[in-house]
């Protein structure tokens, strides 16, 4: 297909169902040639995945979907894809949008309908991601980004083994979406809890175009693109841009930016008190008696995940960095420095009452001293590991 045959995909996610669906009816009325899919993960768990259609006519069909492995979003991936190459090759609709689960990310779920495979076909030659929405209650996002309840503790989790929090699938919908659909209740207009609700939505996803429900602006608005590499690289620790610091509304966004290393034990035992800190937070840092690898701090609802992102180009000879992408190359070339090369604190917290002093203090106290930093990297990578329970065990 030439791209202007391709089916256009709107991708739209969202916990919050009553703005999700608003967002979903507004595309219909905006597009009535388009169609919707959703795969319905409710009864999941009793081995049944419904998968409903409808268009501006109304309900087109509802099937079970057959489990694959027993795995709800496998049996969504795998059903969604040919679904989407049967509608358009059949040519009756010039739309689909794409309604996800609660519970979905939809970075995955963007990443297979952009680069899978269904026949002898890639999804790139049959459809075309031009728009992710996610659908948000601007009322919701502050009390639900500051709670630890699991995803299915309100039934809106992706499968069994789900054991994501409200605040981790909030904060990353916002993250990647490229629109924010914003409802809020009409009588909520100019209170507190609303300017607050959407201070923290422009502080955690500066960059995203915000549109509001009912205005009829979604419509264009979630057809003007998406570059799903870009998407990837913005949610990307290693590549990511952290918000800037901000105060708004009674939210604040604090940047945290040092070079010098953290000592592992202190700031291990430093984290009861910076998670809970902020409802949200996030970055990359590096870890004294682990100098050469890069580590990711993702935190959301004072739950906080630290995951491995690879080496620092620092640790590594010159002649590696070119099987690393030029992003990346580029990245820890503009912020080198001449000790630590690209090695670099660079955490953002974002919270409504944040105590910005409170948690820069902690964090400097985190970071060697002196006399730690002049002991060098065998002095350092004697220090207590106390990362292991979070990470592989120092040269394991």
């Amino acid at each position: 297909m030439s791209p202007s045959s391709l089916l256009p995909v709107v991708v739209v996610g969202g916990l919050h169902e009553a703005a999700r669906r608003q967002a979903v009816l507004e595309l219909l009325e905006a597009h009535r040639d388009a169609v919707v899919l959703h795969h319905d993960l409710a009864r999941a768990g009793e081995g049944r995945v419904r998968r409903e259609a409808r268009d501006a006519s109304g309900p087109l069909h509802d099937v079970r979907v057959p489990l694959t492995n027993d795995c709800p979003c496998c049996a969504l991936r795998e059903d969604l894809l040919p679904e989407l190459r049967r509608i358009a090759e059949a040519g009756r609709h010039r739309l689909a949008v794409v309604e996800l689960w609660g519970g979905s990310d939809p970075h995955p779920l963007v990443e297979v309908i952009a680069g899978g495979e269904t026949g002898d076909r890639c999804m790139h030659e049959v459809v075309d991601v031009v728009g992710v929405v996610t659908a948000v209650d601007a009322l919701r996002v502050v009390p639900e980004l500051s709670v630890s309840d699991q995803l299915s503790e309100h039934r809106l989790h992706t499968c069994a083994d789900d054991e994501r929090t409200l605040a981790e699938a909030l904060a990353h919908q916002i993250e990647y979406a490229g629109v924010l659909a914003v409802a809020a209740a009409r009588e909520a207009a100019g209170s507190a809890e609303l300017h607050a609700g959407l201070a923290m939505l422009r502080q955690l996803h500066p960059t995203v175009r915000a549109v509001k429900l009912g205005t009829g602006a979604l419509g264009a608005a979630a057809l003007a693109g998406f570059d799903v590499a870009a998407a990837r690289d913005r949610v990307n620790p290693a590549l990511a841009l952290l918000p800037q610091q901000a105060d708004e509304a009674g939210v604040a966004t604090l940047v945290w930016e040092r070079r010098r290393p953290l000592h592992p034990e202190r700031l291990y035992e430093a984290l009861e008190e910076l998670v809970p800190a902020a409802q949200r937070s996030r970055g990359r840092f590096w870890l004294a008696n682990r100098p050469d690898l890069m580590l990711a701090w993702d935190a959301a609802g004072a739950n906080l995940a630290v995951e491995e992102c690879g080496p620092w180009l620092a640790a590594l000879p010159d002649a590696v960095w070119e099987l690393y992408p030029p992003a990346r190359r580029a990245a820890a070339a503009l912020d080198w420095d001449r000790r630590h090369g690209d090695r670099v604190q660079q955490l953002s917290f974002t919270a409504e009452g944040l105590d910005a002093d409170g948690i820069t203090e902690l964090l400097d106290s985190c970071l060697l001293t002196d006399v730690e930093l002049a002991a060098g990297e065998p002095g350092w990578k004697a220090l207590p590991d106390a990362f292991e329970d979070l990470l592989d065990p120092v040269g394991s």
